[in-house]
């Protein structure tokens, strides 16, 4: 069928993939880092165009047919009436919305209200927020506000040539908070309660559409949210999980219908395929291994899945909720951690780091749970991150979430979804594929371990860590 290529532009870096439209394998990539400060929280959003520039030189993109964006999700880009930005772009990762996300919830009538309407309850990071926070601190650049777009919207409109015609994707747009995966539509009553006025939005495309050619004559597909790309670039189908190991976690799964959760725990966004990608945040994963690394004096992580592997599962009674900067699942923002269990005999190295793996293992089954509670299937699960590794985690991870569990080789997956979602709206624009169904490309090289015979001792573990978290903090996910 052709060449297709994927960039992903996250917060730090844009990368591309090049890749066979028909089968998926990569035939060159390229990378470049953005020319901005790594903490920046206002971005010129012309540093990702440059950025993207120095990903695609020397001749990369020669040949290519379509291409697929993918980027930071969250950030927010507002545009006055000839479209120029107001502002600086605010990156997906801001912070400085979290008061604005509480006045939206209450301005709203609460938590609830919110789920119901869009499938989100706001945060900090999402864009409805940013719009309040714009409003309530730069009332001038807000009044001029027009236009709002995300970092992946803004890219493939420069790349069109900044056409009449403004486009998202339902992934992106799931990501708002103003935009209902439930029922495919905008709330712009929503933007106005945010923004002080409402403002034009981009049109959202469906899976396999294009947001149309360049000059050159390259298709641009539809392009979707990082989460969605790297979702979609994994393969991911019903029954299919993937759990995130950074240093706060995050789980999500293939759904067939949006998840409306007034507790807020569950984010209901849409995936790239037409399908609901409901996702659950924890704040502590890999930070509960780094934290306990520290306290032991150990080197690296490596070195503390090796002192891990030499006690045995349930940590000789040791059992660490890890909830060191407070927690979201369960909602519990003003605890701390907790360490229980100390006997003489389990006051060694070796049960402490034990404890730490598999309170990180625990605290994300609970999420897995908050899924499973409202139907969602999980068959496999693919851990993604580099403390999935880890052998203390490989041991663990198929018994304490009950399940298969797949270890994907490391490879730019947004990227990779990136141009999947080209060839697929290039293989329907030449009529040779259909708009419901992607391309099958061949999986993701992966390592995988099943739970076997260590599933009973695996609930064992779980059921010792329940019973630790109900008597610390009763009723946590049934308050």
């Amino acid at each position: 069928m052709g060449i297709v290529a994927g960039l992903d532009s996250s917060s730090a870096f844009t990368r591309i993939v090049v890749c066979d439209a028909d089968t998926g394998a990569v035939l060159r990539q390229g990378y470049a880092p953005h020319p901005v400060e790594a903490k920046a929280t206002d971005v010129d959003p012309q540093a990702w165009l440059l950025s993207l520039g120095e990903a695609a030189a020397g001749g990369l993109l020669e040949g290519v047919q379509a291409i697929g964006v993918s980027a930071q999700q969250h950030g927010l880009i507002a545009l006055d009436s000839a479209g120029a930005p107001v502002r600086p772009a605010m990156v997906g990762n801001d912070k400085r919305a979290q008061a604005a996300a509480a006045d939206l919830v209450e301005a709203f009538g609460g938590r609830q209200a919110w789920a119901e309407a869009v499938g989100s309850v706001p945060q900090a990071g999402l864009p409805v927020s940013k719009l309040r926070w714009l409003a309530r601190n730069e009332p001038e650049a807000a009044r001029r506000t027009s236009l709002v777009l995300q970092p992946h919207d803004w890219l493939v409109w420069q790349l069109l040539g900044r056409p009449a015609r403004r486009t998202t994707d339902r992934g992106a747009a799931s990501a708002t908070g103003y935009w209902s995966a439930g029922t495919g539509s905008y709330r712009p009553d929503l933007v106005g309660l945010a923004l002080g006025h409402e403002a034009a939005l981009p049109e959202v495309l469906g899976p396999a559409d294009s947001a149309g050619t360049t000059p050159e004559g390259l298709l641009i597909s539809a392009g979707t949210g990082e989460t969605m790309a790297a979702a979609f670039g994994l393969g991911l189908g019903t029954g299919d999980a993937v759990v995130s190991l950074g240093a706060t976690g995050s789980v999500m799964a293939i759904h067939h219908e949006a998840l409306a959760d007034p507790s807020g725990m569950i984010t209901s966004f849409a995936d790239a395929t037409g399908m609901h990608l409901p996702v659950v945040h924890t704040l502590n994963a890999v930070r509960a291994l780094r934290g306990t690394a520290e306290m032991l004096g150990v080197e690296d992580l490596s070195e503390l899945s090796e002192l891990a592997m030499k006690s045995t599962p349930g940590a000789s009674g040791l059992v660490l909720l890890p909830y060191l900067e407070g927690e979201r699942t369960p909602h519990l923002p003003h605890t701390a951690g907790t360490l229980t269990g100390l006997r003489r005999e389990s006051m060694k190295p070796e049960h402490l780091a034990r404890a730490a793996f598999e309170g990180m293992l625990c605290s994300l089954a609970d999420a897995l749970d908050v899924l499973r509670g409202r139907g969602v299937v999980v068959r496999r699960v693919f851990l993604l991150g580099q403390a999935a590794e880890l052998p203390a985690v490989q041991a663990g991870a198929p018994a304490i979430f009950a399940a298969q569990v797949v270890v994907p080789q490391p490879a730019d997956y947004a990227a990779r979804g990136a141009a999947r979602q080209a060839a697929w709206a290039l293989g329907v624009a030449q009529g040779t594929l259909n708009p419901h169904t992607p391309p099958s490309w061949q999986g993701a090289a992966a390592q995988v371990f099943e739970a076997g015979e260590e599933l009973a001792v695996g609930q064992a573990v779980r059921q010792q860590y329940a019973a630790t978290r109900e008597q610390i903090h009763p009723g946590a996910f049934n308050p």
